[in-house]
């Protein structure tokens, strides 16, 4: 098994003693009971990292560890951003955590016109603040380093300019009258940026794919089969990460 990951805000220092405190350390001394000699890594979510040795604990809540050295994990290529439509309940955690374990590097909450789920006011704001802290914690779990950025909701408008500027735009469709390409044999790109939207339960409005095709975006199906959009992003995702050796 890998070593387990906590969050940092900063390493201070790039070697020598380093006290983890607060809730991480909380969880490491009290919750993972982590003794002398295990490793441990530190990461701060966005790239940097340091493989570190525990040598002591202090109290219940500070884990103290040696950092030998904090490197740098580089940017991954191509990048991947799913746009996903907002799906109702608790799906969109589900949705954002399926898709930080496989590697997704971007998630774009979207107000689709189809949304049953409207993210408005302060609760906007809390489904907004779970999305971010799901992704943080599904980043831990999965031993990443970098975790993925959660945007701030985007109106469809916004969604098109994203689309407009990716080195390859596509728009999941699963209605299978539209022209639509299988993702499978999609051509793609080996750098830049990978933008794929997901749409909502009831499908992408006739007028939302018109603007999005008019930003260069293309219909995909992944299959003969339809997902819901909470599955649907981290299916296509792991389609994308193996076809682009992102996987290899």
């Amino acid at each position: 098994m890998t070593a387990p990951v906590f969050v940092v805000e900063s390493f201070g220092t790039d070697r020598g003693r380093f006290v983890l405190d607060g809730p991480e350390g909380r969880h490491a001394v009290s919750v993972k009971r982590l003794q002398v000699g295990e490793e441990v890594v530190l990461t701060d979510g966005a790239g940097r990292y340091a493989l570190c040795t525990v040598t002591g604990a202090e109290g219940k809540d500070r884990l103290i560890v040696d950092v030998p050295s904090v490197e740098e994990e580089p940017a991954p290529a191509p990048r991947i951003t799913v746009v996903q439509a907002l799906p109702k309940g608790d799906r969109g955690e589900l949705a954002v955590e399926t898709m930080t374990e496989v590697g997704v590097d971007a998630i774009v909450p979207w107000q689709a016109a189809r949304c049953i789920t409207q993210w408005k006011g302060e609760r906007g704001l809390k489904a907004l603040g779970k999305w971010r802290n799901t992704a943080r914690e599904a980043g831990k779990q999965s031993r990443r380093v970098r975790f993925p950025e959660v945007a701030d909701t985007a109106t469809t408008k916004q969604v098109a300019a994203l689309l407009a500027t990716a080195d390859f735009a596509g728009v999941l469709h699963s209605d299978f009258d539209v022209d639509s390409e299988p993702l499978a044999t999609a051509e793609l790109p080996a750098s830049g940026e990978i933008v794929l939207v997901v749409g909502p339960e009831g499908g992408v409005a006739g007028d939302e794919l018109a603007l999005f095709g008019q930003a260069g975006a293309t219909p995909y199906v992944l299959g003969p089969t339809v997902l819901r959009t909470s599955t649907a992003g981290t299916a296509a995702a792991a389609l994308l990460l193996g076809r682009t050796g992102r996987w290899s």
